[in-house]
């Protein structure tokens, strides 16, 4: 699994700590961390609540592009 440098991002443009994204989504900022760090991969739910809180699409954050 690839680090999530888009979600990292999309989280610093809107000035958000992990912390603060973890809150949002009502997750721990471990988690985010570990998706950030491509170490854990989400359930389509916390996918949707990541999106909602960067004002992001599920394929602009979480697509992989092919190589």
């Amino acid at each position: 699994m690839a680090k999530n440098l888009k979600m990292k991002a999309a989280r610093a443009l809107k000035d958000y700590t992990q912390q603060d994204l973890a809150e949002i989504c009502q997750v721990s900022r471990q988690t985010i961390n570990a998706i950030e760090k491509g170490e854990y991969n989400p359930t389509i739910h916390l996918c949707v609540a990541i999106c909602k809180a960067l004002d992001k699409s599920l394929d602009e954050l979480f697509w992989e592009e092919e190589t």
